[in-house]
C-alpha cells in the first residue's frame, strides 16, 4: 500500500505543479508517462504498468493528430494509420525484449501488459470524451480548473486502482 500512495502522490505532485494546460495537454502525457516509469520502478503488476502505457498511447495519438492538423496534413484514415503505427510500435517494444509475452504473465488468457494497455487505452478515450462532453454543455468552458487534464488522469488512477485491489493483491 505504501508503493501505490507513493505512486499517487506522485502523479497528483506533478499534476498540479504545471502552469499551463494544451488539448490532450502536455500535462497529461507527462504525468502518465511519469505513472508508467514509477509503477515499473515500483514492482507494480504488469497490467497497472499497461494502463498507464495505454492512457500514454492514446494521449500520443491526439497529439499526433493535432500537430497533423496543425500543418494541415490529411490523408484517408489518417486516424487509423497512426493508430496502428503507434500500437505497433509500443507492442512490438514490448515483445522484442520479452517483456511482454511470457506464459507465467497472464489475465483473462491475454498478456497482462497488453490486457492493461486495452483497458487504459478505453478508458482514456472515454474520459478524453466526458470531457469534452461536460465542456461542451458549460458553453465551451471547463467546470473547474485542470478538468482536462484531472479528468483522464483520474479516471486512469481509478481503474488502476480498482484492479490493485481486486486482482494484483
Amino acid at each position: 500500500m505504501k508503493k501505490i500512495s507513493l505512486f499517487i502522490g506522485s502523479l497528483f505532485f506533478g499534476l498540479f505543479s504545471f502552469a499551463t494546460v494544451n488539448a490532450v495537454c502536455p500535462v497529461c502525457t507527462v504525468a502518465v508517462g511519469a505513472g508508467v516509469g514509477l509503477s515499473r520502478w515500483l514492482g507494480i503488476d504488469d497490467i497497472i504498468s499497461g494502463i498507464w502505457i495505454g492512457g500514454l498511447t492514446v494521449s500520443l495519438i491526439i497529439w499526433t493528430l493535432s500537430w497533423l492538423d496543425k500543418k494541415k496534413i490529411n490523408f484517408k484514415l489518417r486516424w487509423l494509420a497512426i493508430s496502428i503505427a503507434y500500437y505497433l510500435i509500443i507492442l512490438l517494444s514490448l515483445y522484442i525484449p520479452k517483456i511482454a509475452g511470457r506464459p507465467s504473465n497472464v489475465f483473462c488468457g491475454v498478456d497482462k501488459l497488453v490486457f492493461g494497455i486495452g483497458a487504459g487505452s478505453i478508458v482514456f478515450v472515454m474520459a478524453v470524451w466526458l470531457h469534452n462532453f461536460l465542456k461542451k454543455k458549460n458553453q465551451d468552458k471547463s467546470f473547474f480548473p485542470y478538468q482536462k487534464v484531472a479528468i483522464p488522469v483520474a479516471s486512469l488512477i481509478a481503474l488502476s486502482l480498482i484492479f490493485y485491489l481486486t486482482i494484483c493483491k
